[in-house]
């Protein structure tokens, strides 16, 4: 049914040619061999709820590490993925996502940046809804670290793979993807909460001709691990003229521990002097200091149990900023889009 609504027939086309798929998914992979397998099953058809494999391709890039992702896995993958290694690749991720870009075959294109992000079931789902909403959708998923407290604060009090494992033990993942809510809390990015700016999506999609208006992302951005480029990217996408934010307000990335350059538990210092570089060449690059876009956002799609404690904790901080600065909080909109 999505992809009726979503796709026009091509009736001057071979019929025999399989359609293109409504959304490439284009996740990046770097030295996170079992975080990355987790996220990638996350995208299978029978954990995604609600959707066809036609609707979607995933398009996994990883770049040389010393661990890749596993040969069998691979070769396990659905018919509706696709598996690229880049051999001598840079530190960024930038030309990874644009090499998976142009792989891409979609009408609309999704990148997840950081392959160490698991997705509950209704992601692919309510991506679909949401470009029906507009030409112009620029949809996004919030963003989760597993765990009580933000990973990079957590690994001072123990946190790491095992602990992880037992997070995911205890709520028997993957039967519900919906509880991994139940072991989260907010991402640095996504702390404001669903009402107030963010600074990124870690799960954005946009229609190929939004993306080609961007040209993608900006490869001037070269640290290790890309600096702001996600950033970048976000707020590049939400202050194109005309477009629709869309946030699945109900869905989630949730970042697993893997020891990623701001995320992994590196000293206080290092981690410290590697955002202030990041920082000063997003400077360099824009000629401003980065500010999280301000957008007037339709919410969408329906919030379980799990996460009605995230729901609660972001009115609980826009009461906050009213009543410190009143005139700094909008009243946006909040719009339930049903199945279509």
């Amino acid at each position: 049914m999505l992809r009726k609504l979503l796709q026009r027939a091509d009736l001057g086309g071979d019929a025999l040619a399989p359609a293109p798929p409504v959304i490439s998914i284009v996740v990046i992979v770097y030295d996170m061999a079992e975080q990355a397998e987790k996220t990638v099953r996350s995208l299978f058809l029978d954990y995604q709820q609600g959707v066809h494999a036609e609707d979607y391709e995933v398009i996994v890039v990883e770049n040389e590490s010393p661990r890749p992702m596993a040969k069998a896995f691979i070769n396990s993958l659905p018919a509706n993925f696709q598996y690229h290694y880049r051999v001598d690749a840079e530190a960024s991720p930038a030309a990874a996502i644009n090499f998976g870009a142009r792989q891409a075959r979609g009408q609309h294109i999704c990148v997840m940046i950081d392959g160490a992000r698991m997705l509950t079931p209704g992601v692919v789902r309510n991506m679909l809804l949401g470009h029906q909403l507009s030409p112009r959708a620029v949809v996004s998923v919030p963003g989760y670290h597993l765990g009580a407290e933000l990973q990079q604060l957590a690994v001072n009090s123990g946190y790491c793979s095992a602990e992880e494992a037992r997070l995911l033990a205890s709520i028997d993942w993957p039967l519900d993807g919906y509880r991994l809510f139940d072991i989260s809390c907010f991402s640095g990015s996504c702390a404001p909460g669903f009402f107030l700016p963010n600074s990124e999506s870690n799960c954005i999609s946009l229609p190929r001709n939004l993306w080609q208006e961007l040209q993608g992302f900006d490869e001037q951005f070269d640290l290790s691990g890309g600096g702001l480029i996600n950033l970048d990217f976000y707020k590049r996408a939400c202050e194109l003229p005309g477009i629709k934010h869309v946030i699945c307000i109900g869905e989630g990335t949730f970042h697993q521990f893997h020891g990623g350059v701001t995320t992994g538990g590196q000293a206080t210092e290092a981690r410290n002097a590697y955002i202030e570089a990041a920082r000063a060449q997003y400077r360099e690059i824009r000629g401003a200091e980065f500010v999280s876009p301000q957008t007037q956002p339709l919410f969408l799609g329906e919030i379980s149990a799990n996460a009605m404690p995230f729901l609660q904790e972001s009115i609980a901080r826009v009461d906050c900023l009213r009543a410190l600065v009143p005139e700094k909080v909008p009243a946006p909109p909040l719009v339930r889009v049903a199945d279509a």
